[in-house]
């Protein structure tokens, strides 16, 4: 078994990391203040590193799991970074959230240094991270991404081959983008119809059993029912950060995207008010005063 390292154990890194382990990869995970507690995955085997090199230096695949762009960039291209101590045919996979023009400058530094790379951003939740039930979108050499799979697969139940390097980012902002968009229509609707004294259950009631059905509904339902968020905890400082990415994306191969540039707009404001929040969250800041002006 091939030895893996991972860089960002965050809410979704874990889950990942913690099936990695399960299924009996060597696992080498890089210290950093804002991983989640590591206690288990040290107790199940796998070991920690204080810096990059010595990650590198151990990892024949190496998995980076950080909030964006600027971090993924940060681990590669830093002085002490991991393309200063990549060892020759180490495989970095980059599922993190990311601009493809970024993520394809990114390989072509991978590969001149003697590496290779495959972006394989995620969709779904902390909780099916844990489960192992993640869904994947790859974009990269075919041969390299069958040869990834066995290790994928421990940690996602479905997996999108995609197409060439940065194909599996363009993608996950085009998922992210409808996805996003869609909370954030639903959020305007709620916090509308909370302002026009319709009754929660009665908007979901009628949206379920026509054109607003779907998982976007059955996420927000617990909060504009019952102002309850545990279901849905992507924040809307990550969805800032995506609406933001899919526009410069748009911008770059010159597409339309009127439509995206007001939904970041909306996030924009809802972050502005309350950073911190979640997406359903967002139903109660546009339901607030300040919102209609």
């Amino acid at each position: 078994m091939k030895t893996v390292g991972m860089i960002g154990i965050g809410m979704m890194g874990h889950g990942i990391a913690t099936n990695v382990v399960k299924h009996d990869h060597p696992l080498v995970v890089l210290a950093h203040p804002g991983n989640q507690p590591l206690d288990a995955l040290l107790q199940a085997g796998a070991k920690q590193v204080s810096s990059i090199p010595e990650l590198a230096h151990q990892a024949d695949i190496v998995i980076l799991c950080v909030t964006g762009t600027p971090e993924v960039e940060d681990i590669l291209f830093n002085a002490t970074g991991l393309l200063s101590a990549l060892r020759p045919g180490t495989v970095v996979i980059d599922c993190s959230t990311a601009i493809p023009s970024s993520t394809e400058r990114i390989a072509a530094a991978v590969q001149q240094a003697g590496g290779r790379f495959l972006d394989a951003p995620m969709t779904r939740t902390p909780k099916e991270a844990a489960e192992g039930r993640l869904n994947l979108i790859v974009g990269g050499d075919e041969s390299l991404y069958q040869e990834c799979l066995p290790l994928l697969k421990s940690f996602a139940e479905n997996i999108t081959f995609a197409g060439p390097v940065g194909s599996g980012h363009r993608l996950k902002l085009l998922h992210n983008f409808v996805s996003l968009g869609f909370s954030a229509v639903l959020a305007e609707a709620a916090a509308c119809a909370a302002r026009a004294d319709v009754k929660p259950e009665v908007l979901v009631d009628v949206l379920a059993k026509g054109g607003g059905a779907g998982v976007i509904l059955e996420r927000l339902r617990p909060f504009i029912e019952h102002g309850d968020n545990s279901g849905f905890r992507f924040t809307i400082s990550n969805a800032l950060k995506d609406m933001t990415y899919y526009d410069t994306m748009a911008s770059e191969v010159g597409a339309s995207h009127a439509t995206a540039t007001a939904i970041r707009d909306t996030y924009a404001g809802a972050y502005n008010q309350r950073a911190s929040g979640t997406v359903p969250e967002l139903v109660a800041l546009l339901a607030s005063p300040a919102a209609a002006h």
